[in-house]
């Protein structure tokens, strides 16, 4: 007993064997998950703040941090630029531990979890993104695709899955740019498994629903989360997400470039303030990300808030115009529509 105890005293964490592996080896395609996750969200991190850059003429902050257990985070954020208001791409590396209570919980949805430990290591990766345009014309998009692992005292994975998804915002809508984008995003999961959109773009509906207004946050996309071993096999679920991460830019770029520079009233400006007012009463009342986040000890606050736009507006008993674009926009927003 003494001995087994002082073994796994002894035993290295998932990540020291991590950095371990790195340094010695480091990403290949016979990597753990974990690594092969991290490297490929850094990639993409770094090839989406260059395309933005360029875009803008403005260049990003760039904030790297790290964790005292392991693992850390970039955070890379544009404020007051020529075409983004506020725009955010993070990425985040966490090691650390589940104890019993948050293992049961998470057994509802994978039965791979062990219920007798009293404790498990765990790792998450994630890259998320929110661009909030100035001109009203333009959309604000949302992204998130993350993995998360649970790890046996050998290192060895106990459960995986990943999750994710993007969506974009509207403050007035354009036909076309929710079209493109749902197509574009379609294309990605149809190489897959055709049932995916439309499964993920119902999910998207119900999940971005500011319920205390009774409408959605914006016009849709696609939302997913706990897809593991009983979906599909670890291969198949990474190339899916890497699709889908890869589907970002084409699918974003065009809409941006075609607004950034239209015409708008201050009374548009207004609108989108309102509109920004109501992306904020979601992320702070209803969003599972930032409520975990918030509640985890020794969070860093600055990059879960990263999402919230520089400004918004707050208007008592607001309604739009009967047979305007707003008014159109929130009949939208009540009644969500199949772009695609």
């Amino acid at each position: 007993m003494v001995t087994s105890d002082v073994e796994k005293a002894d035993a290295p964490t998932i990540a020291e064997r991590d950095t371990l592996s790195k340094r010695e080896s480091g990403v290949t395609s016979t990597s753990p998950m974990r690594l092969r996750m991290e490297s490929f969200i850094k990639s993409k991190q770094e090839e989406i703040v260059r395309e933005l850059e360029q875009l803008d003429g403005t260049r990003f902050t760039i904030d790297k941090w790290d964790r005292p257990n392991g693992g850390g985070g970039i955070t890379c954020v544009l404020q007051d630029g020529k075409v983004f208001e506020k725009a955010g791409v993070n990425t985040s590396i966490v090691y650390g531990s589940l104890p019993r209570p948050a293992i049961a919980k998470m057994r509802v949805n994978h039965k791979a979890l062990d219920p007798d430990v009293e404790s498990l290591e765990f790792f998450a990766a994630g890259l998320s993104m929110v661009l909030h345009p100035h001109n009203p014309m333009a959309p604000t998009v949302h992204l998130n695709y993350r993995y998360f692992e649970t790890a046996n005292a050998d290192g060895t994975p106990n459960a995986w899955w990943f999750g994710g998804g993007t969506d974009l915002t509207p403050s007035y809508l354009f036909d076309e740019d929710a079209i493109h984008f749902h197509r574009t995003i379609k294309d990605a999961c149809d190489a897959h498994d055709k049932g995916y959109f439309p499964r993920f773009k119902k999910w998207c509906d119900e999940y971005f629903n500011v319920k205390h207004r009774h409408e959605t946050r914006g016009v849709g996309g696609i939302f997913f989360d706990d897809l593991g071993q009983e979906e599909k096999d670890q291969e198949q679920l990474f190339s899916f997400v890497q699709d889908c991460l890869d589907a970002f830019l084409p699918s974003y770029m065009p809409i941006i470039r075609r607004r950034k520079d239209m015409p708008y009233t201050e009374k548009e400006k207004a609108w989108q303030q309102l509109r920004r007012g109501r992306y904020v009463e979601f992320n702070l009342v209803h969003d599972r990300g930032t409520a975990f986040g918030l509640q985890t000890p020794g969070a860093r606050i600055e990059s879960i808030l990263m999402s919230l736009p520089l400004t918004a507006r707050w208007q008592y008993m607001h309604e739009p115009e009967k047979g305007s674009r707003e008014e159109r926009m929130v009949s939208v927003l009540q009644k969500p529509v199949d772009w695609v």
